[in-house]
């Protein structure tokens, strides 16, 4: 290849996005597609790939293992609850889990994942260490996806400034022959299966140096039992659990009624205030209050057009609203979240004000009558 060819592109190389962001952006991708409920990122460092992987609502278990806990615990606050996540908590459950330890040794916790994640990790692994991280991920992690990317060294000819490797602590960087050299050795070793990609595509005319970050996608080929599983598994764990978080989930029953409670009350206010409103209109006209019956109608705009029956429809006694259960029951929202009319009624009691016989959520309007009454008398008087 022409010298003044290399150093031509040497000078104009320039990912976008980022070469970091295809990479993670290549795992999002791969989750959208296989829909894993527990995944573990191994050597997360900043914890940047785990804060994206957070929001994949597939996902309900989130690990990440580093050997270095300073650079976890810089960022690891990112990935903590919101207080929106506890105003409107989501429907399924999500933990995320740190720990501190090598990707060299065994533990427990790191059982039953279903893809683990290796990005730019294998290059800083120490011979030693390399030699033990196929049997710890391929042999006693056993996920059924494994994603590994490492640097091809092949392209670092046109990267300006890379005399060696990319980066001061990589102890080697494969060709891509090398690299599918070992990625197939592993495959056939632990019964996978391997595709091989990459992120960064060379420029139009040094296409054979290959990707400038290739990535090799291992499928386990047959499920893992669950005696294999305790047969491999060791008395103790050996990494240390530097942070946990816990999402507050419609799972969880304290936040599911926190939910449903104030659902339950948004809603009939909003029918009371509906309600209230008509009630107004017809005192204009006394002709009219005297016929005044409320009819669901009169929600349809505002509320979604529901078919409810006579029963259903909320009235006025004295000085108190009364909406049906039933009525609030109907709306989407209500219903989704309890299910049934029985786990509604269990949700709510003692929570909410309702009528004598449990059927109604009852709404005191002394205040808002005392205003209609004015108005009306105030109306009168000017005519």
């Amino acid at each position: 290849m022409d010298k003044n060819f290399k150093e031509e592109f040497r000078q104009i190389i320039k990912f976008e996005p980022p070469l970091y962001k295809q990479r993670h952006q290549f795992v999002k991708d791969l989750v959208e597609k296989y829909k894993p409920k527990k995944v573990a990122d191994l050597g997360c460092a900043d914890c940047s790939l785990l804060w994206m992987l957070k929001f994949c609502s597939c996902i309900e278990v989130l690990a990440g293992l580093d050997i270095c806990a300073n650079v976890m615990k810089e960022k690891m606050h990112t990935l903590s609850p919101l207080p929106v996540d506890y105003l409107q908590p989501s429907e399924r459950s999500l933990t995320v889990t740190l720990h501190h330890g090598s990707v060299a040794h065994k533990d427990p916790c790191m059982l039953g994942f279903d893809l683990v994640t290796c990005i730019e990790l294998i290059e800083h692994l120490e011979e030693s260490e390399l030699k033990k991280f196929p049997e710890v991920v391929f042999g006693f992690m056993a996920p059924s996806i494994v994603v590994i990317s490492t640097p091809n060294s092949e392209f670092n000819c046109l990267l300006p400034r890379v005399m060696l490797y990319r980066h001061p602590d990589h102890k080697f960087e494969w060709s891509q022959a090398e690299f599918q050299s070992w990625a197939l050795e592993t495959a056939r070793c632990y019964d996978y299966s391997v595709e091989f990609t990459g992120v960064g595509h060379p420029p139009t005319g040094m296409e054979k140096v290959g990707f400038c970050t290739q990535i090799g996608v291992f499928f386990r080929k047959h499920p893992q039992t669950g005696e294999s599983v305790q047969s491999e598994k060791p008395m103790e764990a050996v990494y240390k659990t530097v942070f946990k978080a816990v999402y507050p989930s419609l799972k969880d029953e304290k936040y599911l009624q926190n939910a449903v409670i104030s659902e339950v009350v948004f809603t009939a206010q909003i029918i009371k205030h509906r309600l209230m409103s008509k009630r107004e209109e017809y005192s204009d006209d006394p002709e009219r209050k005297s016929k005044f019956q409320l009819s669901m109608d009169c929600f349809s705009d505002h509320l979604g057009k529901l078919v409810v029956e006579k029963s259903m429809e909320p009235f006025v006694s004295g000085n108190e609203v009364y909406i049906p259960l039933t009525t609030i029951f109907s709306f989407p929202k209500v219903n989704r979240l309890c299910g049934t009319f029985e786990k509604l009624c269990k949700l709510i009691a003692g929570k909410v004000t309702l009528s004598s016989d449990g059927s109604a959520v009852v709404f005191n309007i002394e205040h808002e009558m005392k205003r209609i009454r004015s108005d009306f008398s105030n109306k009168v008087q000017l005519k």
